[in-house]
């Protein structure tokens, strides 16, 4: 059993549930050690988590919009009944060095993650980081349009996928969404160097607040531990001289992959995925709505859909043992031919 505070399974799910023992969690384990990785002309930062003795399953584990590794510290324990895990920093993101002139589209994003992957299986990556086979790939958010990108153009690195709120097309002009409301001004001429001055003077402790109001639907169950470790890894980002354009630019390119018409489109990808896919959306998600969940699963050829109540934008962090419950339910009903 584990020590997290979960809601119900919602109603709308279809998703076999597995029901035997997990790892217990401890709240007091911020994140998992890493190493750097030298992966095509990107050097990543990865996060390690033992599985099994065998080592026969490998899950990689993609961040989303302005996260990091530590955001799968808890998913990725629950699962080591089964696999072993690789939490991956995306280039500009958490310790990860961004390659010169890297260009921060959802392209160059997929491309390193598929590179790594790859890598895996190859033993590129030396003999430290092996894998085998295929992959488990999980994504949250702008992570989760990445996986959907790998796993539609390279089905055979993919052996399962799970999606966490993926960031599909999702238009609203809400300002809701934005973790401060004085982003929208800080676009604007005049008042936006002001708007500016006062968001660069945030600290790293209201700038770890702000996040877990946005992405969380009961922020208040936040351990604080947890609190103080996101505010420690704000600080670090504060002293990377690439941080701010990794996520400037990586907001730019997710609202152009938006844009895009079929057949480039995020929902044509969606369509072209041929993995058991579980797709995870909480019912509070402010940042890609939960309306967007059916016709994401419904598109991809073996999607089931499970819907959260009471839970924000990171199901993974939010309700770790349910989200691990679903993906163990989907791999046994895979691997007896009934998914």
């Amino acid at each position: 059993m584990t020590t997290s505070r979960e809601a119900p399974v919602s109603t709308l799910t279809h998703v076999p549930m597995y029901g035997g023992p997990l790892p217990d969690l401890d709240i007091d384990v911020a994140y998992w050690p890493g190493r750097v990785v030298p992966s095509g002309a990107a050097e990543l930062h990865v996060r390690e988590v033992d599985g099994p003795a065998d080592g026969s399953e490998t899950g990689v584990y993609v961040h989303g919009l302005g996260g990091s590794s530590t955001n799968w510290t808890d998913l990725a324990a629950l699962l080591s009944v089964r696999m072993r895990g690789l939490i991956v920093d995306l280039p500009g993101f958490g310790r990860s060095r961004p390659p010169r002139d890297y260009d921060y589209t959802l392209e160059s994003h997929a491309e390193a993650v598929t590179r790594f992957v790859q890598g895996l299986s190859s033993g590129a990556l030396g003999s430290g980081v092996l894998g085998s086979g295929p992959v488990h790939l999980f994504g949250n958010s702008m992570g989760g349009a990445i996986s959907m990108m790998v796993a539609a153009a390279r089905p055979d690195l993919v052996r399962s996928l799970t999606l966490v709120s993926p960031a599909v097309p999702d238009l609203r002009p809400d300002w809701r969404r934005a973790s401060d409301p004085r982003l929208p001004l800080a676009m604007l001429p005049v008042v936006g160097a002001r708007a500016r001055r006062a968001l660069a003077a945030l600290t790293p402790r209201e700038r770890a607040e702000q996040i877990i109001r946005l992405c969380f639907a009961n922020p208040g169950d936040v351990p604080v531990q947890r609190i103080a470790a996101a505010e420690a890894e704000f600080a670090e980002r504060l002293a990377m001289p690439w941080a701010s354009a990794a996520l400037g630019r990586s907001t730019m390119g997710l609202i152009r992959s938006w844009l895009v018409r079929r057949p480039r489109s995020l929902w044509a990808v969606a369509s072209q995925i041929t993995a058991p896919t579980l797709v995870v959306w909480g019912t509070e998600d402010k940042l890609v709505s939960v309306r967007k969940a059916p016709k994401t699963a419904e598109l991809i050829e073996r999607g089931r859909l499970l819907v959260l109540p009471r839970t924000g934008h990171v199901a993974q962090m939010e309700r770790p043992e349910t989200v691990a419950r679903g993906v163990l339910g989907m791999l046994d009903a895979n691997d007896s031919g009934q998914w």
